[in-house]
């Protein structure tokens, strides 16, 4: 078993410390939308305008096409968002947020805000900021092979529930 100062350098320990407890925060922050944390990301790229359609949405996210359009499914049947023909592409669907999905989204995105806070809460306020900064931009770097990094996110989230 390691050591307490053996874990405190050991980044993935970290890591996968702090993504537990995100975890649980968000899942209990995001309670009854349709595919939880998934759908919430689905949510904020359609809100964003960033990826119009459900291939890009699904590169993105790293998300199989197959799941992907179920998910879009249940948060079409909620209400949430719509799917329309591409104007660019006939072939391809656009997602967008409905009026009741802006809503929502905005009501998540304040809850998934303090989530952030709750889960940094032993950090300095400029510690826990650039922290922030810091994962954006090794998120970033890692944006190339987004398939490795939700297989890593779908392993410990299946920990977390067992």
């Amino acid at each position: 078993m390691a050591g307490t100062q053996e874990r405190q350098a050991d980044l993935g320990w970290s890591l996968g410390t702090l993504l537990r407890g995100y975890l649980k925060l968000s899942a209990d922050a995001l309670g009854d939308l349709p595919g939880g944390a998934r759908g919430f990301q689905v949510l904020s790229i359609a809100g964003s305008g960033s990826c119009s359609n459900q291939a890009a949405i699904a590169e993105s996210t790293g998300l199989d096409r197959t799941v992907l359009t179920y998910l879009i499914d249940d948060l079409e049947k909620a209400g949430l968002v719509v799917r329309t023909p591409d104007p660019n592409d006939r072939r391809s669907r656009r997602v967008t947020l409905t009026d009741a999905g802006a809503t929502r989204l905005a009501q998540l995105t304040s809850r998934m805000n303090q989530v952030e806070d709750q889960l940094l809460a032993g950090l300095p306020a400029e510690d826990a900021a650039a922290l922030r900064d810091i994962l954006v931009r090794a998120a970033h770097s890692l944006d190339a092979d987004p398939h490795e990094v939700c297989s890593t996110v779908d392993e410990v989230a299946a920990e977390v529930s067992a």
